[in-house]
């Protein structure tokens, strides 16, 4: 994890010059770290929508490879896991990045977007998890192997889940707030 958090690091050792003197204005330096928080946070959310995106085609593809053979049974399951998928890859698409304006009653402090950063540093594993498993199932069907469909939709749908599980407690992180 120290390496996906280096994220912040080098992004603040990637400031021009003027960004580092303005930085060290007093009232400037906590803005323009908030902002090197919200930037890192905001790459690795698109990684994550990135990856799913992939993910959410493959379970298309997957949908299609099971209508075109005719396994009715299980093109139901499938159907509702594309749809999952759909929403949980807007959902991280379109995520808070830990913005608060000047004038609203909640702040969000750094050591807040700190743990958001950590957090969706975590969740990558858990994107990671689900993408391979939905590589392996594409695999599986592109060597015409058609055994256990039922079986594999529920398995990618589970950790779809437990993705979107961990994903909703994000708001929580970047409030502050545990419930």
């Amino acid at each position: 994890m120290s390496e996906k958090k280096d994220g912040y690091t080098e992004a603040k050792s990637q400031m021009r010059l003027s960004e580092r003197i303005t930085a060290a204005l007093p009232g400037f330096r906590g803005y323009k770290e908030k902002e090197l928080r919200r930037e890192s946070d905001r790459i690795i959310r698109n990684h994550l929508a990135l990856k799913l995106s992939k993910g959410r085609d493959n379970v298309k593809s997957i949908s299609q490879k099971i209508a075109d053979k005719r396994y009715l049974d299980v093109l139901a399951d499938i159907d509702r896991l594309s749809a999952k998928m759909d929403r949980i890859t807007e959902k991280v698409n379109h995520a808070t990045y830990g913005y608060t304006g000047f004038f609203n009653i909640i702040k969000i402090k750094e050591e807040n977007l700190d743990h958001m950063i950590d957090f969706d540093n975590q969740i990558v594993d858990g994107v990671n998890t689900l993408t391979s498993e939905i590589d392996v199932f594409k695999t599986q069907l592109l060597s015409g192997d058609y055994k256990n469909l039922k079986d594999r939709v529920q398995t990618v749908s589970d950790k779809l889940e437990l993705l979107e599980d961990a994903f909703d407690k994000r708001q929580e992180e970047m409030l502050g707030v545990t419930v």
